[in-house]
């Protein structure tokens, strides 16, 4: 079993697929913001505050390399930036979960937590921004990914199935 890296914007199910798969198969998962708030000691969104993005972006540099030294069989949420790492490819399979921008944002406002969602996620302060950083990235995001599961009108059960599937096939 190799590592499945799940990329894709923020919002966008990662969380919630992961689960699915671990309860599924023989995966554990882990997620980079989780990491990274543990190693910081303090949330996303402060770090961002209080250090800025280019600190934060470091962070998961060191993350990246750490992945990639230490870790095997395991399922890896990332953050909707974390694809930039230079060593993605060395960490594992690539899955993109996909859906178009105005999906995801209805999606999260359907959320029973909603309002905590949000404010978990500094860049969608500002939707026009935040559309303008999905597309900016979604292009990115397909040309790095191996495999590309659509999520839009599936249940994260239905995209964990999927998944599963084509990393099989992949392997």
């Amino acid at each position: 079993m190799k590592n499945i890296i799940l990329i894709g914007f923020m919002g966008v199910g990662k969380g919630s697929v992961a689960r699915e798969v671990i309860k599924h198969s023989d995966y554990i998962a882990i997620d980079t913001d989780d990491l990274i708030e543990s190693m910081q000691n303090k949330r996303i969104k402060k770090i961002f505050e209080e250090d800025g993005e280019a600190y934060f972006r470091k962070l998961e540099h060191d993350v990246a390399l750490w992945l990639e030294s230490s870790v095997k069989n395991t399922l890896i949420s990332t953050g909707g930036g974390f694809y930039k790492q230079k060593n993605l490819k060395k960490i594992g399979i690539v899955v993109l979960l996909d859906s178009p921008f105005d999906k995801i944002i209805k999606r999260i406002k359907n959320h029973p937590n909603a309002d905590r969602k949000l404010k978990k996620r500094p860049l969608l302060n500002d939707l026009e921004k935040a559309k303008e950083l999905y597309n900016e990235r979604r292009p990115e995001y397909l040309a790095l990914a191996d495999i590309v599961i659509d999520v839009t009108k599936k249940s994260a059960l239905e995209c964990s199935n999927e998944l599963l599937k084509k990393v099989k096939k992949h392997a």
